[in-house]
């Protein structure tokens, strides 16, 4: 295994970590401060209205994005059994 693999291997890594983690950590992101300007504009300062909201986005996102990241899982995970493969070669 060379220098050069392992950059590689750990470059599409991060990418792969940043493009199926992303969505889940943005778009609560977003919606938490929607919330937070919403109850700073009516100051209303319940704390379940900003953990219910987060909440749910993310199990939207799950909903709507799960099988496209789980096929971006899957198909990085083969690419990595195939290096193993290639590698014992």
């Amino acid at each position: 295994m060379t220098l050069g693999l392992v950059m590689d291997i750990l470059r599409r890594s991060i990418y792969e970590l940043i493009l199926i983690g992303g969505p889940l950590l943005v778009i609560p992101l977003i919606v938490g401060l929607i919330v937070s300007i919403f109850q700073a504009t009516t100051q209303i300062q319940e704390q379940t209205l900003t953990f219910v909201p987060k909440v749910i986005s993310i199990f939207a996102v799950l909903i709507i994005l799960g099988p496209w990241m789980l096929t971006r899982l899957i198909n990085y995970i083969n690419y990595l059994i195939n290096l193993i493969s290639s590698a014992v070669k």
